[in-house]
């Protein structure tokens, strides 16, 4: 028993001393920070998480094996890159572990390295689409200063069309429509990729939680047949719609949000 209990004792000092602190060192109770500590595990040990990814990538490749084409145009596939191409687990872990949110200054540091490693199954798809003839085009709200790190991420992997013809970032604005649609001017999509809704249509860009679920609705019939969504509990606009898209909002004001909108009984 004395045994036991001296183990038990040095589990919760070890626990005590590798508590998240903030950048001063004092210890926070961040719901959306320590939160992510969780999604983050979810995601980089879970089999059930690898599995989803799978069978995104399944389906993906089952939609394009049943696709037939309606034009002469070349066909295509749109794709996003964080979270449904590239894994960035890693990044997230380094911050949530120093007790710290997303900052851009860290996220350029980041992805200038060019080491994410790839979603489970992505790689394998792509490769299978481009011996089929089809175009990928990496349609990113990463910015235009993240090219370069991100192009050679993707050759690290050998990844088809990975070039500045076909890297397509964020300029202006944030939606994806316009260069969804530049796209679309050339090519026949045959599939859009993307772990966020407004990846796929600009019925998502910017709109409240009601207006979401409603389009999500009103889109059933899509997802898993022209739109092949990759779970991602870390980040996205499903967090940023209960904010009502405000970056400006503290830590402690994030939380309150959250606390708040959750049902219990």
């Amino acid at each position: 028993m004395k045994k036991l209990i001296f183990i038990s004792a040095c589990f919760l000092s070890a626990c005590t001393a590798k508590q998240i602190t903030t950048g001063n060192n004092s210890p926070t109770s961040s719901v959306t920070i320590n939160g992510k500590i969780f999604t983050t595990a979810f995601q980089q040990k879970a089999a059930e998480y690898r599995a989803l990814c799978f069978q995104a990538y399944n389906i993906a490749r089952l939609r394009l094996d049943q696709y037939t084409a309606t034009t002469t145009k070349p066909k295509a596939i749109i794709t996003d890159i964080d979270e449904t191409l590239l894994d960035n687990s890693p990044y997230e872990t380094h911050r949530v572990l120093q007790g710290k949110d997303f900052d851009m200054a860290s996220w350029y540091e980041w992805t200038a390295k060019g080491t994410a490693d790839t979603m489970p199954g992505a790689a394998s798809f792509f490769k299978y689409a481009a011996s089929k003839g089809v175009t990928i085009f990496y349609v990113t709200n990463r910015d235009e200063k993240e090219r370069a790190g991100t192009i050679q991420n993707l050759k690290r992997f050998n990844l088809p069309n990975a070039d500045d013809a076909h890297f397509l970032p964020k300029q202006n604005v944030s939606s994806k429509e316009a260069r969804r649609q530049a796209v679309f001017a050339t090519h026949e999509i045959v599939l859009l990729l993307g772990d966020n809704l407004a990846d796929f249509s600009a019925l998502f860009d910017k709109k409240t939680v009601d207006e979401r679920l409603r389009n999500t609705n009103f889109s059933a019939a899509d997802f898993g047949t022209r739109f092949i969504i990759l779970p991602n509990p870390v980040y996205g606009d499903w967090e940023s719609s209960l904010y009502n898209y405000n970056y400006k909002l503290t830590q402690a004001q994030k939380d309150s949000v959250m606390r708040s909108v959750l049902k219990g009984y």
